[in-house]
């Protein structure tokens, strides 16, 4: 199943993300998701999915959102 990720830059407190290979932090130390600069269109890699999670159950805020398909769609 495809997982795709994005961080609620408003809600997000960079409390320390979980999972360096997929979230970082921008200059004013919000996180961002590297794999499409906080797009949610790029898949997330199956070998992800665990550090993945306990990003998301280690978020105080609940900033760290998962689908099963792109957030949005790319427009040509």
């Amino acid at each position: 199943m495809s997982k795709y990720t994005v961080v609620d830059q408003e809600t997000c407190r960079a409390s320390g993300a979980a999972a360096p290979e997929i979230f970082d932090y921008n200059d004013e130390g919000v996180a961002f998701v590297i794999l499409d600069e906080n797009e949610g269109t790029a898949e997330v890699p199956e070998g992800f999915f665990d550090d993945l999670g306990d990003a998301v159950e280690g978020c105080p805020t609940d900033s760290i959102k998962v689908e099963t398909s792109p957030f949005k769609v790319l427009v040509d």
